[in-house]
């Protein structure tokens, strides 16, 4: 064993790293700030996300509405909420901000996603097989008391635990 002692200088710097707990408070946050201003406009706020994809943070903001999402509601939206994310200033570092429609095929996260998509067709992704496979498509039913998802596939209905599915994400038949 050497006496030789480490200085600071001799240590490596350290890198924060961001875990996904961390930035979906970031989502939450950002969530709270600008539903207000989706509604003034007329939207639905699909869903935010804070990712670090590669070098860059994305904060990635989804909005619906009945009629539909177009680039010029993107463009609007993203208007809108800049100042106002500036103003509050919840995100530390640089990022991206991304506007845009859930699509016709959309990942259900929210326990409102379940709700509005009800006798939808959906795919869902498990983590572990039930009965040989993980990904079952069929109806999507209303949630059980536990928050199960029912999905009904060749005349029977399966509920899948919430902590068994990995994805779930509405079909659509082209």
């Amino acid at each position: 064993m050497s006496d030789e002692k480490i200085t600071p200088a001799d240590k490596k710097p350290y890198r924060a790293v961001r875990t996904r707990t961390a930035g979906r408070g970031i989502a939450d946050r950002v969530r709270e700030i600008i539903t207000p201003t989706a509604d003034e406009l007329g939207y639905y706020l699909w869903d935010v996300e804070y990712v670090k994809e590669g070098a860059d943070f994305i904060l990635r903001v989804t909005i619906d509405n009945d009629e539909g999402i177009t680039i010029d509601d993107c463009e609007a939206m993203s208007r809108a909420i800049d100042p106002i994310l500036d103003e509050h200033d919840p995100i530390p570092e640089q990022y991206l901000l991304e506007v845009s429609s859930p699509g016709i095929e959309r990942d259900l996260t929210r326990d409102e996603h379940f709700d509005l998509c009800v006798g939808e067709k959906v795919e869902v992704r498990l983590f572990a097989p039930v009965d040989g496979s993980r990904v079952w498509v069929g109806i999507l039913g209303e949630r059980d008391a536990e928050g199960g998802i029912p999905v009904e596939t060749a005349g029977v209905v399966r509920t899948f635990p919430k902590a068994a599915v990995s994805k779930v994400r509405t079909v659509f038949d082209f």
